[in-house]
């Protein structure tokens, strides 16, 4: 009966609010360069709109952990979905009203920094979330984190297909109205309050206070480590991608939202699994394993020069990066102390977020045909990266306990 209960009250409080607002946050980071591509017909512009997306996002990480600490995770998640909604639909309004040239472009490089400011507001609240739910079910949070992360991939799954449809069949209006829908509907499935801030955390909150906490917590350190050389390979890819696809290969915008589709659904079921390979395993076997097949992915997509090998190798990638984040989760969940869950978090997403832009301004600035280049020398650096995180993390004598079973 508890237990009936603690699943219930999980679902209400946390998984649909997550669910929609993930939605809303796939149909952004896929969506809005398609727009810009479809606006501008411009590889560059491209690229820096997908650098512009994800500067405001590191910017905002200086203070969301703070506010969701302070303020509680409710009220930073209401908010940041509610303006998330007016900033697209007046977006959408403009575009409807302009011509194709300067204006439209301003409009949707500016939609592009707003939205990924709001976005990231929101989702450290549901993070912050999450992350008091795998706290409070003890040894079984990797449970609850791989139903999250299931959440997130399932959202993935469906947002840059929909949104490449949306946009090649509805055009701007339609894409941009169905983002707003997402973002509203999780304003109003969000509860009252889901954590409620407390006067430690309010005195020790701050991006200072989540350093601290990282440097003190070797085991999650070296993994960010790992992830943020790894996500170098994933941001360039992602970057590239509408270049790749519509601009070399000749494909459509939904042809482009396929490809991270499947890896949406190749990277879910990798999370199913996970659940009981950790079970079973541990932590750290899971974890390598993961990162040996993404490394390994990235170095094959170096190579690619068809649509099918990009949708397959790319689907591997991802299902490699969907056994990483279990395990990150499953980590910070574990080692983060409550007071100071949401400034420590948004230190370790702030380090993970910082390949994205560099990624977009490099596509921005290298030539299409030299993309492939760029993308061999970034996975053997994510493959240097994961190999020392992964050997490091399994020398830790004081984590042993979660990292191996």
């Amino acid at each position: 009966m508890r237990a009936h209960r603690t699943a219930r009250a999980l679902l209400r409080g946390v998984y649909l609010p997550r669910t929609a607002d993930q939605a809303a946050f796939a149909m952004t980071t896929y969506g809005i360069p398609l727009l810009v591509l479809a606006t501008t017909g411009s590889a560059a512009l491209t690229g820096l709109a997908f650098a512009l997306e994800w500067i405001p996002r590191i910017g905002a990480f200086t203070v969301a952990g703070t506010v969701t600490d302070r303020f509680g995770t409710a009220r930073v998640l209401r908010t940041a979905c509610v303006t998330r909604a007016l900033a697209v639909l007046a977006a959408a309004l403009l575009l409807a009203g302009l011509e194709t040239g300067g204006p439209a472009t301003v409009t949707v490089m500016v939609l592009a920094a707003v939205t990924g400011f709001l976005t990231e507001f929101s989702y450290v609240a549901a993070e912050a979330a999450g992350g008091k739910a795998s706290r409070t079910t003890g040894d079984r949070a990797h449970r609850v984190q791989s139903v999250l992360l299931g959440i997130d991939q399932t959202a993935m799954l469906a947002g840059p297909l929909v949104s490449g449809l949306l946009l090649e069949h509805g055009g701007p209006a339609v894409m941009l109205s169905t983002l707003a829908g997402f973002s509203f509907l999780a304003a109003a499935l969000c509860p009252r309050q889901i954590t409620r801030p407390t006067g430690a955390a309010a005195k020790k909150s701050g991006l200072r206070a989540g350093w601290r906490t990282l440097r003190s917590l070797p085991a999650l350190a070296w993994l960010v480590s790992g992830l943020v050389v790894s996500n170098c390979a994933v941001g360039l890819l992602q970057a590239a991608m509408p270049v790749i696809v519509v601009t070399e290969l000749g494909r459509s915008s939904a042809d482009t939202g396929l490809i991270w589709s499947v890896a949406a659904l190749a990277s879910l079921l990798v999370i199913t699994a996970a659940r009981r390979a950790i079970d079973r395993w541990g932590l750290w076997p899971v974890g390598a394993t993961a990162a040996a097949v993404a490394a390994a992915a990235t170095l094959a997509v170096a190579h690619a020069d068809t649509y099918r090998s990009y949708l397959l190798l790319i689907a591997v990638l991802m299902a490699g990066e969907g056994g990483l984040t279990v395990v990150l989760r499953t980590l910070r969940s574990h080692l983060i102390p409550s007071h100071v869950f949401g400034s420590t978090l948004a230190v370790t997403i702030l380090l993970l977020l910082l390949p994205f832009p560099a990624a977009g301004l490099l596509v921005a600035a290298v030539p299409a045909a030299q993309l492939g280049h760029a993308v061999t020398a970034v996975a053997l650096l994510q493959a240097l990266g994961l190999a020392t995180a992964f050997t490091r993390l399994r020398t830790l004598p004081a984590t042993a306990r979660l990292t191996s079973r």
